[in-house]
């Protein structure tokens, strides 16, 4: 008599399992292959645009990182007085914005 009650239960477990959904793992940055030339241009862009925005020298300006996502790159650097920034890139290599961190 015990088990006529188990299965249906055991059914209704069995089948809320399958129809939870899973989390999608988070998206990572592509690690993707850029040219030396293109990712030097893009830094000293970065520079660039950056000495600009914080009224500093180029030379004040440290590129601390680059990573690639679909369609786009992300230079991410700090000023001399620790200003953080990210310059991003279209995936042919052209300046889209600077954006303060």
């Amino acid at each position: 008599m015990m088990t006529k009650r188990v299965a249906p239960l055991f059914l209704l477990l069995t089948l809320a399992g399958c129809s939870a959904s899973q989390d999608a793992p988070a998206q990572k940055a592509q690690q993707g292959r850029v040219s030396p030339e293109r990712s030097l241009n893009m830094e000293q862009i970065c520079k660039d645009r950056a000495a600009h925005r914080y009224n500093s020298a180029v030379q004040k300006i440290d590129v601390t990182g680059f990573e690639r996502f679909q369609g786009s790159y992300e230079l991410q650097g700090y000023t001399s007085r620790k200003e953080g920034f990210v310059c991003s890139f279209d995936a042919d290599g052209q300046f889209l914005h600077l954006s303060m961190r």
